[in-house]
């Protein structure tokens, strides 16, 4: 059995999402008193006493409205509700019962989950008698919390992880190959997460910038344990205005941060952007595996020359990763879909790939050889000895005479040795110099 999933419901702008980042102790879901910030399934670990669970903050469910969007936010967390095995809904006791709370409280019952019914805002003893009202409700004893100030938090996970079954105490978390999909908003980003689950796990709507939260969805497939990471599109500066896209901006970074294999995905009608280039450049600079998707192929008029002419082009805007894998698909009718997860674990394998250490002398010895180090001042560098110390990314240290005499250009030279001589496809590789005395 896996870990205990726990599943945060009820209207929107209740404290949801205040309470699923109290408890992961961090700052994970989109906290704003705009009703409906927090659209998507968010997950994170969790942890209480000796148990280890998974929380999931949902968007407020809404059952008088009918948009698109409430639409599929209602339908989002009744997906939640149907995975979890203990469900927190939450009311506003400022607030007080509403009509939208008896709604929610009948789809709860319906799902025949174990329920903790907890009553947000309340901020004093005082104010607890305002709890009573939802007795009403049917669904067992109201527990009174301030998430905001962590007030009840012990009474109300003391009834959650009552509620437990069948789950092991210790539960070791198995290996995932954590996968960022990144790019620009409306590229089809969870178009491509909803295609390789086989469900749609993540809002897919034409109006730009639905996903807003960086979304994990876990997948087991043959070629692997994956932990895909759907992320937010990333605008211009000078677009992001609203908060809500602030926060946006700041998790797709850390999302990137957090993630194995970043994966760039490109409309094919549009190209590549400045905005794509700043945060695939950021994946670049940390070494991270990265490839690059090129979606809605589709669309485009094709003929024997068009892949290598669009590859040409995009080698100009990323000169800065040649070794990044490009691969040409359409999420929206499944075409080369199958073959995402089979790079991607190329690119991962590379990632963690580890070169002996007397292999790596004779290549590094053969290219000085090939081609001496430049004087740089009145010194010439001189390499002793070279070591991998490190993988993910693939870490390399040179022993040398001086740190200061390595030229850029010199560099690059020894990288692209390393590269001919070794398959490091997809991911970038990391050089430190250290100084060796005679």
């Amino acid at each position: 059995m896996g870990k205990p999933i726990v599943a945060i419901v009820g209207r929107p702008n209740v404290g949801k999402s205040t309470l699923f980042n109290k408890l992961a102790g961090k700052r994970i879901s989109i906290v704003e008193d705009t009703p409906g910030v927090t659209r998507d399934r968010v997950y994170a670990e969790a942890e209480w006493l000796k148990y280890n669970f998974t929380i999931i903050d949902t968007g407020g469910i809404e059952p008088e409205e009918n948009d698109i969007i409430s639409l599929q936010m209602r339908r989002q967390a009744q997906m939640a509700v149907e995975v979890a095995d203990v469900i927190i809904f939450i009311v506003d006791g400022r607030e007080g019962l509403t009509d939208s709370d008896k709604e929610v409280s009948q789809m709860l019952r319906k799902s025949k989950k174990s329920v903790v019914l907890v009553v947000n805002k309340i901020d004093s003893v005082k104010q607890e008698v305002s709890a009573y009202e939802f007795y009403n409700l049917g669904i067992g004893d109201p527990i009174a919390i301030s998430a905001s100030q962590g007030l009840g938090l012990g009474d109300m996970l003391d009834k959650v992880v009552e509620n437990f079954k069948n789950h092991s105490d210790e539960q070791a978390e198995e290996e995932y190959v954590k996968i960022a999909f990144i790019g620009k908003p409306n590229v089809g980003k969870s178009s491509l997460v909803n295609k390789l689950l086989g469900e749609e796990r993540v809002i897919v709507s034409e109006i730009p910038g639905t996903t807003r939260d960086a979304i994990d969805s876990y997948l087991n497939t043959e070629e692997g344990k994956f932990l895909l990471i759907d992320t937010a599109g990333i605008r211009r500066k000078s677009k992001v205005r609203k908060e809500v896209e602030r926060y946006s901006v700041i998790r797709t970074y850390a999302a990137v941060e957090r993630a194995d294999v970043c994966v760039l995905i490109l409309d094919a009608t549009q190209g590549i952007s400045e905005q794509d280039e700043k945060i695939i450049g950021y994946a670049h600079e940390l070494n991270k595996s990265i490839m690059v998707i090129v979606n809605k192929w589709d669309l485009i008029d094709k003929d024997t020359k068009t892949v290598n002419m669009y590859k040409n082009t995009l080698n100009k805007s990323l000169s800065f990763m040649i070794y990044a894998p490009y691969l040409f698909i359409s999420a929206k009718t499944g075409q080369r879909v199958h073959k995402v997860l089979e790079l991607v674990k190329i690119c991962y394998e590379n990632y963690c790939k580890k070169i002996k250490t007397g292999v790596l002398n004779d290549i590094i010895s053969r290219a000085i050889m090939m081609k001496e180090p430049p004087v740089v001042g009145n010194k010439r560098l001189k390499i002793y000895y070279v070591t991998q110390i490190d993988i993910k990314p693939p870490t390399f240290v040179f022993f040398v005479n001086d740190p200061n005499c390595i030229h850029f250009s010199y560099e690059r030279y020894i990288e692209n040795q390393l590269r001919e001589n070794f398959d490091f496809t997809g991911t970038g590789i990391k050089f430190e110099f250290r100084e060796r005395k005679d």
